[in-house]
């Protein structure tokens, strides 16, 4: 090591330049300013009374067993689709990448009116469900679950595919050289790699489902203890009652908030 390079100058670490300081807590002041606008103006005298009516719970309940059971088709259909795209070579895998992930840019509202296109009584699919098994989708608990993979399930897709495609892959080949099956290697070996990425995906997934609203409304209605979720139940109460809304919205917060806080931050440490 030369004199020079002794003497050098070294970048000091720790110090945030105030040309990204500023725009960065201006950032979080707009995020988080909202939020404490509804802490202040809430209810709090009458807010247990509020969050145990029996309409919320009814509300809250379907919102969160809803969307974990979306949750759940999600990674059957999700992990499978993910590592597709991620590990095999095939003629369109752009175009299908490109159409998982339409339901993250459009409007949900479109989704709800190309579900029930699709599976409405008078859809393509959905005719025939009526017509030889007499099962009608639309305006049910299932059409919740329905509406709520379809906005979902590309967050838990784009996840389990970035960490499929950042796991070390030679420690499949190393599992294919001793005499393992894929299904072993991916059972063995792959999934245990990209866990974290899995129920990071999930979390997220289940918080988007969460928060859905306008594919619900719009191919599965809006029938409290059918299919009102919390959001909807946020809609309706906007209209005749702002406290009340006010309330339900800080029940929804204090849901997703604690899911994410916990659940996601550990697993993204983990990975």
């Amino acid at each position: 090591m030369t004199r020079a390079s002794r003497r050098a100058p070294r970048p000091r670490s720790g110090r945030v330049p105030w040309v990204l300081l500023v725009p960065a807590v201006a950032g979080v002041l707009f995020l988080v300013l909202p939020f404490a606008g509804m802490l202040l103006r809430a209810p709090w005298p009458t807010m247990g009374a509020r969050v145990t009516d029996p309409d919320v719970v009814a509300a809250l309940w379907l919102s969160l067993s809803t969307a974990t059971a979306a949750t759940a088709v999600s990674l059957l259909f999700g992990v499978p689709l993910a590592w597709l795209l991620a590990r095999t070579e095939f003629p369109g895998r752009r175009l299908v990448r490109a159409l998982v992930t339409v339901p993250l840019v459009i409007p949900p509202v479109v989704g709800g009116v190309a579900l029930l296109m699709v599976l409405g009584r008078n859809g393509v699919i959905g005719r025939y469900l009526d017509a030889w098994f007499g099962l009608t989708l639309p305006f049910t608990s299932a059409a919740v679950v329905i509406a709520q993979v379809f906005v979902a399930m590309p967050f838990l897709v784009i996840s389990v595919e970035g960490a499929l495609r950042g796991a070390d892959r030679r420690y499949e080949e190393a599992a294919a050289t001793l005499g393992a099956g894929r299904v072993t290697i991916f059972a063995r070996v792959t999934l245990p790699m990209v866990l974290p990425g899995i129920a990071a995906g999930a979390v997220l997934c289940w918080a988007r489902a969460l928060g859905e609203f306008g594919a619900t409304i719009t191919f599965a209605g809006n029938f409290p203890g059918t299919t009102q979720t919390m959001p909807l139940a946020v809609y309706m109460a906007m209209q005749r009652d702002p406290e009340a809304a006010v309330v339900l919205s800080l029940v929804l917060l204090l849901v997703s908030l604690a899911v994410l806080a916990t659940l996601r931050e550990r697993w993204v440490r983990a990975a």
